[in-house]
């Protein structure tokens, strides 16, 4: 399966979660690529979107390949075997860990532009990601989102690799992936354009969403 876009993504995405009994749910994009497919998501079912931030950790001296990641809450997640592999440890990586945790504040702040985040304790919270190869940053914001008390967390990605959405299935009540092939090499290579989405998107789709959900229902209903 190739996706246009992102955006072709979250409205195909939207409809496979159609099926889903949901009541009130808020619809999290992970920034910056889940944030174009979450607001499509979000657009589908009336549903408000923010953000939750997960940076990956990066092995030292090979930051591309992601040995762990943290997200809001100062919730971290780390691979040990990939740690193993590349000889580092918790340890070593206190330094990083307490970077990328200000990273995470910092981020969180700039999207937030102030307002506080989102009330999660209680909740169906639908996270959404542009997809999943590992599933570590996909699985710190989980575990923080059970922390903070959501009742019912949905994970849902456009496309996502066997490993990885296993991984992430233990920490959320369901998982929604329209597409998982037999081998994934990148999400990237299921998108027909999978250009970068800058912080400057991210804000203004944002502030779309949140208009959107200041229009009357009728309004909104016929929008969608």
């Amino acid at each position: 399966m190739m996706y246009q876009d992102r955006i072709d993504a979250g409205r195909q995405l939207a409809r496979a979660l159609k099926s889903a009994a949901l009541v009130d749910p808020l619809v999290l994009g992970l920034p910056r690529g889940g944030v174009p497919v979450a607001n499509e998501v979000a657009r589908a079912l009336d549903a408000p979107l923010d953000v939750w931030v997960s940076r990956k950790i990066g092995a030292p001296g090979h930051e591309e390949l992601g040995v762990g990641a943290v997200s809001e809450g100062g919730e971290v997640v780390l691979e040990p075997e990939l740690l193993d592999a590349v000889g580092a440890d918790e340890g070593s990586l206190s330094a990083v860990v307490a970077a990328k945790r200000a990273e995470v504040d910092a981020r969180a702040s700039r999207f937030r532009e102030g307002r506080p985040p989102p009330r999660v304790a209680g909740r169906t919270v639908i996270v959404v990601d542009d997809g999943v190869a590992n599933g570590v940053t996909a699985r710190a914001a989980l575990r923080s989102l059970r922390r903070a008390g959501a009742s019912r967390i949905i994970l849902a990605v456009p496309v996502g690799s066997r490993e990885g959405l296993s991984a992430c299935a233990r920490y959320a009540d369901e998982v929604v992936c329209p597409y998982v092939p037999r081998h994934l090499s990148s999400v990237g290579g299921h998108y027909a354009d999978f250009g970068q989405t800058s912080d400057d998107e991210v804000l203004r789709l944002l502030a779309v969403a949140r208009l959107r959900q200041r229009a009357p229902v009728a309004e909104r209903t016929a929008s969608r």
